[in-house]
């Protein structure tokens, strides 16, 4: 099985519309998905670096949710406008981009 250097779960899950949480899908999470792959491959980072669809992380109210491993660094209330910059300090630097972290998010040590 592939060890990837990161690994990035963007939750896409759909709700009816007019659901009380709202969900990602309808906040754009398809398009931020797929600028991340296409910044994967501009990178040359195909194989190192995954972008996968996730199901609900369970913060629908925070908006689009991104969780990055093996750090366990979850994202919340990203825009396609905030993509570049996960990439950029993340993906590529090792740096957390704290303004959008989830600090309560689920512990990935549970």
């Amino acid at each position: 099985m592939p060890q990837f250097e990161r690994h990035l779960f963007v939750c896409e899950n759909e709700r009816a519309e007019g659901h009380p949480r709202g969900c990602c899908s309808a906040k754009g999470s398809r398009e931020v998905r797929a600028r991340l792959k296409r910044l994967i491959h501009e990178h040359g980072l195909a194989g190192r670096v995954r972008a996968n669809q996730a199901g609900c992380l369970d913060q629908c109210e925070r908006g689009i949710t991104i969780v990055v491993y093996p750090e366990g660094v979850w994202y919340g209330g990203v825009t396609l406008a905030d993509v570049d910059e996960i990439f950029e300090r993340h993906v590529l630097r090792g740096e957390v981009v704290e303004r959008l972290r989830l600090r309560d998010a689920p512990d990935p040590a549970r």
